[in-house]
């Protein structure tokens, strides 16, 4: 039986988390994903306690099982053209790097819109690629600090609290997932593809829609 998105290739510039949950939601409907890795590899390889086997923990295999992955120094002219002809045969460029990371990279919006003209490309960060937060280090614990979410987890009383797994982290994920299903499908339509920004902040706000509404 055929997938949604059999036939469509995604090149994954993410790590740690809630891009590798992105793409991993694209791959699950079919997509072909090619991770690209630097030579130390995802942070996650080595987390999560027993080793699956060697670089690949379970952590990592969770979001990671299926994807090709390939390492790639960014910095490195010659890998830099791999990653470039890899686009051009992509559909989606995803990226988690702090904004304006993948610009200095030489493989920002503009330069993939150049090379692949209807290419959807997202950006996940903490606080979005504009805006005085754009810089700032924001990992899960942060935004659900910031966000208020830790504000509404333990018992009356009681000062705030983590929710115990990396929520925001995965809510980013996927509703990054879900804006780039919704390109892909514009893109049908129009034949554009179109830059997108998805802010972990941003979602927080949006899980929380059910009380931020009534506060």
């Amino acid at each position: 039986m055929s997938q949604a998105l059999d036939g469509y290739r995604i090149i994954d510039f993410t790590h740690v988390l809630s891009g590798p949950i992105a793409t991993n939601y694209l791959r699950l409907q079919g997509a072909d994903v090619v991770k690209i890795e630097s030579s130390i590899g995802d942070t996650m390889r080595n987390y999560g306690g027993r080793k699956v086997k060697d670089g690949m923990g379970p952590s990592f295999v969770s979001v990671n099982a299926g994807k090709r992955s390939i390492v790639l120094d960014l910095k490195n002219d010659a890998d830099l053209e791999v990653a470039r002809r890899l686009i051009a045969t992509a559909d989606v460029v995803v990226e988690n790097f702090r904004p304006g990371v993948i610009d200095r990279l030489g493989l920002g919006y503009q330069v993939c819109r150049e090379i692949r003209p209807n290419i959807v490309f997202c950006s996940i960060s903490g606080f979005g690629q504009s805006g005085p937060l754009k810089a700032n280090p924001a990992v899960d614990q942060i935004i659900q600090s910031m966000s208020g979410l830790m504000n509404l987890s333990g018992e009356p009383g009681s000062p705030p609290v983590r929710v115990g797994f990396p929520v925001v982290d995965t809510f980013s994920g996927l509703l990054a997932a879900l804006a780039i299903v919704s390109a892909l499908l514009q893109r049908e339509r129009t034949g554009e593809g179109q830059y997108i920004d998805v802010a972990m902040f941003d979602a927080a706000m949006v899980m929380m829609v059910s009380v931020l509404g009534p506060y």
